[in-house]
């Protein structure tokens, strides 16, 4: 052992031997009580057989309350693992008792460890704990230290160790783990890693600590999430794994890099910088920077398009440079008044409209797609007739979108849910996940069904007109979801909640569906830890009357159903 690493385990355990008799040894030998919160209730009943007989005949509720009204006293033993606060960063302190335990030669491998100066560690790798479940994973150095439970990580396949311990088992064998503690951590190289199970045996190793910024390490950590294989359906044990803790700790990492992101962007205005407007369309790019120039080219010129001011907003800083000379071009080719923000990093759909918000010169936010562009030369003008007439859905509606090839694309949305079985273990296990589906979806452009006016469960963020009133009450798009997705149906949903529902207006636009953005490996993490976010949130809502095309919600029982529909039309 190096001395380094003996300096890191001295000051990870503490100044002071452990008890004499070695092994794992009561609290009570070191004067401190363990709380309930760190108390490893099947170990304590592992290590005391009668106080487990005591609880089975119902003497005691639990072994903690044994320990708590006889075994701290009498000195009982309680399992080696640490008893310290889990999943969150702790810095060394000395005059504590060294917790040890038996080591055992079972295979156990950390293939990394990450972390950030924030406070946010990621670990991977794989442990042979088929015998024994794993327990506790604790990470350190001489500066700070991490013990991680089940609840931080995604247990998952891998087919490799099955194939190198030759163990073609139902197990899994890998492992991810995460924190985020949104602190300021210090990196000093080489780490100790030390594992637990369940039957008190323990495992340590060495490992050097990598340093990444947070963005790199959200990429990568969302990539792995993608790339996971489980033993039952991935669709479901992929969101399941976020269930325990972990996927809120990836929300709250999100968060925390999406403010420092959004704080402080570059802006700078091209054209009449004088005037007020009837509404602001704000278009949020990532990866593609030649749409700004086609849309100022396709919208300008149309009736009723000099009431509307354009702001992009970059979530693509290496797209800056560009932006900024098309728009200034733009402005000067085709008259447009517009703002171009730049963001140092992906704050994702979301956050990167939000932060337009404070820029606008009109009550009204537009958002609207990249790849979004006029089908009706008129389109403005029947916008601006819309939202001066007032009245009911006005406050937020959408609009029909269509295919290049003339199909519908988008007539409103509804929900749906999948109730989705898995086996795990050999035991089956059903989980619901919401999703979104389309009116009318593939209709032909001559049918007028799907477009009227209309109140609708949802509309696509590929078009959303609101008050600005409105859309600063619901708080804007929620900025929990990563990337984008579900970011649309999340501000309905929180609108009808509070009685107003989206609704459908005919204003007829293209939309060239994914052409403008690049989707990498990350995003498809990102749409998981999404599905199960929205799916928790709104899964009691939605299911009580809001399911299917034909929803029983109060706001859909007038004659303006969405389904309420003449086929005729047609």
């Amino acid at each position: 052992m190096s001395d380094e690493v003996a300096q890191i385990l001295a000051e990870m355990a503490g100044a002071m031997p452990s008890p004499a008799g070695g092994g794992a040894r009561s609290a009570a030998g070191a004067g401190t009580m363990v709380e309930e919160g760190s108390f490893d209730e099947s170990g304590y009943l592992r290590l005391n057989p009668d106080v487990a007989e005591s609880v089975a005949r119902g003497e005691f509720p639990s072994g903690y309350d044994h320990y708590m009204r006889h075994g701290f006293g009498e000195g009982r033993n309680v399992p080696g693992t640490p008893t310290e606060p889990r999943n969150r960063i702790l810095r060394p302190v000395v005059h504590v008792v060294a917790e040890v335990g038996p080591t055992a030669e079972i295979p156990f491998i950390v293939e990394a460890v990450i972390a950030t100066t924030k406070g946010a560690v990621f670990i991977v790798g794989w442990v042979d704990d088929s015998t024994a479940p794993l327990k506790l994973l604790r990470i350190g150095n001489a500066k700070w230290r991490v013990s991680l439970d089940p609840s931080a990580m995604i247990r998952l396949r891998r087919g490799d160790v099955e194939n190198a311990l030759n163990k073609p088992i139902v197990h899994r064998f890998g492992y991810i783990g995460f924190m985020h503690a949104d602190e300021p951590l210090v990196n000093t190289g080489v780490c100790v890693v030390q594992a637990w199970l369940e039957n008190g045996a323990q495992m340590q190793t060495q490992v050097n600590c990598i340093a990444m910024d947070e963005i790199e390490l959200r990429n990568t950590l969302l990539t792995r999430i993608a790339a996971a294989e489980f033993h039952g359906n991935p669709g479901v044990e992929r969101i399941a794994a976020l269930d325990g803790g972990i996927g809120d700790q990836i929300i709250a990492f999100n968060r925390a890099i999406t403010r420092r992101i959004t704080a402080n962007p570059y802006m700078e205005r091209f054209g009449d910088q004088h005037r007020n407007y009837r509404g602001s369309i704000i278009v949020a790019l990532y990866g593609k920077a030649e749409y700004l120039h086609v849309q100022n080219a396709l919208y300008s010129g149309l009736p009723g398009i000099e009431d509307y001011e354009f702001i992009y907003v970059s979530n693509s800083p290496e797209l800056g440079e560009t932006l900024l000379r098309e728009a200034k071009i733009g402005s000067s080719v085709y008259g447009v008044n517009q703002t171009v923000m730049i963001l140092p990093g992906n704050a994702g759909f979301g956050a990167a409209n939000n932060v337009a918000v404070p820029a606008m010169r009109s009550g009204r936010v537009m958002n609207v797609n990249p790849d979004v562009f006029p089908r009706d030369p008129d389109w403005a003008a029947t916008h601006t007739a819309i939202i001066n007439a007032g009245g009911p859905g006005t406050e937020l509606f959408g609009a029909p979108l269509y295919y290049d090839d003339g199909s519908l694309m988008h007539g409103g949305m509804f929900f749906e849910a999948d109730d989705m079985l898995s086996v795990v273990d050999g035991k089956f296990s059903s989980r619901r996940m919401l999703r979104v589906e389309h009116y009318g979806k593939g209709a032909p452009p001559e049918g007028t069904a799907f477009v009227r006016a209309r109140p609708v469960p949802a509309v696509t963020g590929a078009f959303i007109s609101s008050e600005r009133s409105w859309f600063e009450r619901l708080g804007g798009f929620t900025e929990d979801f990563v990337f984008g997705h579900y970011e649309d149906a999340d501000l309905c949903l929180k609108s009808l909640e509070l009685g107003v529902p989206a609704w459908m207006q005919d204003i007829r636009l293209w939309h060239l569906e994914g052409k403008g953005s690049t989707r990498l490996p990350p995003h498809e993490g990102g749409s998981a830890v999404n599905r199960w976010l929205f799916s928790r949130r709104w899964n009691s809502f939605v299911s009580r009357d809001l399911l299917g095309p034909s929803p029983r919600h109060p706001a859909f029982a007038s004659g303006a159903a969405p389904l309420d529909l003449d086929l005729e039309d047609f």
